[in-house]
């Protein structure tokens, strides 16, 4: 089941369907990361892009030195 997910980007609406399931955890970002009740400016979204993939980044380091720890 999905749930659809409303947010104002540059003066523009945009809704989202997402499972159920994923839908609480992703609002909840959302809400930390863009104006939930009014309207997000696109330098905002951008800044959040850009805050998201650095943590894939981080993340992404992390588990690569995980990974070579457990093979040593």
């Amino acid at each position: 089941m999905s749930k659809k997910i409303s947010l104002l980007i540059g003066g523009k609406n945009f809704d989202i369907d997402v499972e159920e399931q994923f839908a609480n955890f992703l609002e909840f970002q959302m809400a930390k990361d863009f104006n939930a009740e009014g309207n997000t400016e696109i330098k905002q979204l951008l800044q959040a892009y850009v805050r998201k993939n650095y943590e894939l980044f981080s993340q992404d380091v992390d588990l690569k030195k995980l990974i070579q720890k457990l093979q040593n």
